[in-house]
């Protein structure tokens, strides 16, 4: 059970230190809400339709490329950082892996995903 307490430790300083630093603000400095601050704000202007209307599908289409793009970024650090103890296979793996977003993206690009008029 000894070798456990420093892990326990760790995890009540951090539980303590979270609650601390929600707990701070709070109590220096007590929400006020006014008409000004409850009201709904979305880009500098006032709601002026509902909340329930469609968006344009370009709008998905981004997010998607984002993550898509935002993940291969995310494969490619660690492979970098293992580049000299992967092999010729590791390399030409990640190689087809950026031929495969490539070819999505020209793809995306050819069929007008990234136009806005």
């Amino acid at each position: 059970m000894a070798e456990y307490f420093p892990i326990l430790l760790f995890a009540a300083i951090a539980v303590a230190i979270a609650i601390a630093m929600s707990a701070i603000p709070w109590l220096v400095n007590r929400p006020r809400y006014g008409k000004a601050k409850m009201s709904a704000y979305e880009s500098g202007f006032e709601a002026f339709d509902t909340a329930r209307r469609t968006f344009d599908v370009r709008f998905y289409l981004v997010a998607i490329l984002f993550i898509v793009f935002d993940l291969e970024v995310a494969f490619l650090f660690p492979w970098a950082m293992v580049i000299k103890e992967i092999s010729w296979f590791g390399f030409w793996s990640m190689m087809a892996f950026l031929a495969v977003l490539t070819i999505g993206f020209i793809y995306e690009w050819k069929k007008g995903a990234l136009e806005w008029e």
